[in-house]
């Protein structure tokens, strides 16, 4: 039989100690539970229905999100957006409001920014046209936003949440 360094012998016991423990462990209790002979299934709670997001984004705003991107060697990001119903989606083309993105981890918040010659690098109208693509580049100085972040898109009331950047 084996023998430790003191030359004594290794109880058989104490192998069978650590294959309970080990299963003990992978079955989620501790050694000295007993196993239980039946498992008893616990009554489950039916998980609320969460709306999708996208059809949220359809039925409340009128829109689609075709992409979000890093741009310009990831200084700016790309939101690009289709519209579905041009009076739900009116909020997003009107330039009273400031669009910003926010990053989820760090709260960063990032804004459109305002060229002297090109003004706001954003599409704006004063109507939208139904199965157009419109697009926003918001500033990212300092490369904070990285691509596999969770962002939210800011307009006004319209708010987007958990979209993530390729």
């Amino acid at each position: 039989s084996p023998r430790n360094a003191k030359g004594l012998a290794r109880a058989p016991r104490l192998r069978a100690a650590r294959a309970t423990g080990r299963r003990a462990f992978y079955q989620g209790r501790s050694p000295g539970q007993a196993s239980p002979a039946v498992a008893a299934t616990p009554a489950v709670a039916a998980a609320p229905v969460v709306a999708d997001p996208a059809s949220m984004l359809k039925d409340k705003w009128g829109i689609e999100v075709a992409s979000l991107r890093m741009s310009g060697n990831g200084h700016l990001i790309d939101f690009r957006y289709r519209v579905l119903d041009p009076a739900k989606a009116a909020l997003l083309g009107d330039r009273r409001y400031a669009p910003s993105m926010i990053d989820q981890a760090t709260g960063t918040k990032l804004v459109v920014p305002n060229t002297p010659k090109l003004g706001p690098l954003r599409q704006s109208a004063t109507r939208l046209v139904a199965g157009k693509i419109y697009f926003m580049l918001f500033a990212n100085s300092g490369l904070l936003v990285k691509s596999g972040s969770k962002v939210t898109i800011v307009i006004g009331d319209f708010r987007v949440e958990n979209l993530t950047v390729q």
